[in-house]
Formats: C-alpha cells, sequence, structure tokens
C-alpha cells in the first residue's frame, strides 16, 4: 500500500490541527489530467466513501479509493521544503515517465 514519512505525517497532522472544522484525516487519490496523463490529489476529509482503503497513520486515517489503489500501491509520500517551494511530493515506483514540471505522471 502507500506510506507516509514522517514530516509528512507532523505536516498532515499539523494541518487537520488548525482546521476550523473536524477532519478525520485525508484522501489521497489520482485522478486523470495534467500534460502526463494522471496527476495525485489529496485532500482533508471527514469519513471513507464505500469501497475505500482506509489505513491508520499515527493518529489519523487515509482514505483511498479503489481506482487510485491500482496506481499508488507501494507509494512513500513525503513532506519537502525547499527555496523553490514546499510541499507533498509523491515517489511511487509505479510512475514510467512524468512531465516537465513533475506535476503529472503516466503509468
Amino acid at each position: 500500500m502507500i506510506t507516509l514519512t514522517e514530516k509528512a505525517t507532523n505536516k498532515v497532522k499539523e494541518i487537520i490541527a488548525v482546521q476550523s472544522e473536524s477532519y478525520v484525516g485525508i484522501r489521497v487519490a489520482v485522478t486523470g489530467g495534467g500534460c502526463s496523463g494522471f496527476q495525485y490529489a489529496m485532500n482533508l476529509e471527514r469519513g471513507s466513501r464505500e469501497s475505500d482503503q482506509v489505513l491508520e497513520v499515527d493518529g489519523f486515517k487515509v482514505f483511498i479509493d479503489e481506482q487510485s489503489v491500482l496506481y499508488l500501491d507501494g507509494t512513500e509520500i513525503d513532506y519537502v521544503e525547499s527555496i523553490q517551494g514546499a510541499g507533498f511530493r509523491f515517489n511511487n515506483p509505479n510512475v514510467t515517465g512524468t512531465c516537465g514540471c513533475g506535476e503529472s505522471f503516466h503509468v
């Protein structure tokens, strides 16, 4: 399945903690789009949907729809900060190519 690094885990917990509404975790998905065909989506989530796979990660849940599971198997999510910006990075062993900016991929 997928894993989150310690930095990614801490950042998710930090983001959930500062929200005015109650969230139990994040939804990670693969959607169509971008110049290479697919892109990642990550959003705060209040609960699971039918046929979600649910992972427990250090006090919060990660929800993944059954279609996205096929593309995310073995993926590690990290959080990086650099002079170019900060954000979550997906290290996905299933990717066979990316676009020039690295924001979309194909398998």
